[in-house]
């Protein structure tokens, strides 16, 4: 079992984060995040999630365009926002990822269950990028409000990569963010049967 100053860090006490330090992450920092989250299951392997670090001033310039007004200071105030989007594609990667049998023939050819694989699994593995990214001292601010269409067009013109959401990355700052919001109980959201 992990220890109590782990789960605070990836569960009790993170948050998710409006506001942000100015204090830079390292591109070391980001290739952390992704060696940890790549270890995350998917259904049969696939792996279909791409992740683009939008870093630079000008890759933000090129991002601020397509997000609702009131994710602008949350996206551009951050050191780095990373689109998690998935490859329509990633099916042609199964004869390595999974070459026990060819998984490849499930997907190819068959759009709507490329959209429900692709689209699940790399909200899982979104998931795990947020884990990772805490497990490496960072915080994260996950966002919906985007146009995914112009995003897509603006940052994969070949139409092979589609976005699921967006989450920036740094060092949160705590003064910004609201009190905790309630969960529901255990009794209110499950079962035992």
């Amino acid at each position: 079992m992990l220890d109590q100053n782990a789960l605070d860090t990836l569960f009790i006490n993170a948050r998710s984060h409006n506001g942000w330090l100015d204090k830079n992450i390292t591109d070391e920092q980001i290739q952390q995040i992704y060696e940890l989250m790549k270890f995350g299951p998917t259904a049969a392997n696939t792996c279909p999630a791409r992740i683009t670090f939008v870093k630079s001033d000008e890759a933000k310039e090129k991002l601020k365009a397509h997000l609702d007004e009131g994710n602008i200071d949350k996206g551009m105030s951050a050191p780095a926002v990373a689109i998690i989007s998935y490859d329509l594609e990633f099916y042609e990667k199964l004869d390595y990822l999974f070459p026990h049998t060819d998984a490849k023939s499930w997907y190819e050819g068959k759009p709507d269950k490329i959209k429900s694989v692709g689209e699940m699994n790399a909200t899982l593995q979104g998931g795990y990028f947020m884990m990772a990214a805490r497990s490496v001292g960072l915080d994260c601010g996950p966002m919906g409000g985007f146009n995914n269409e112009t995003l897509d067009q603006a940052f994969f013109p070949d139409g092979k990569t589609k976005s699921i959401f967006i989450c920036a990355i740094g060092h949160g700052d705590d003064t910004k963010i609201f009190p905790r919001s309630p969960r529901l109980s255990f009794d209110e959201a499950c079962e035992i049967i």
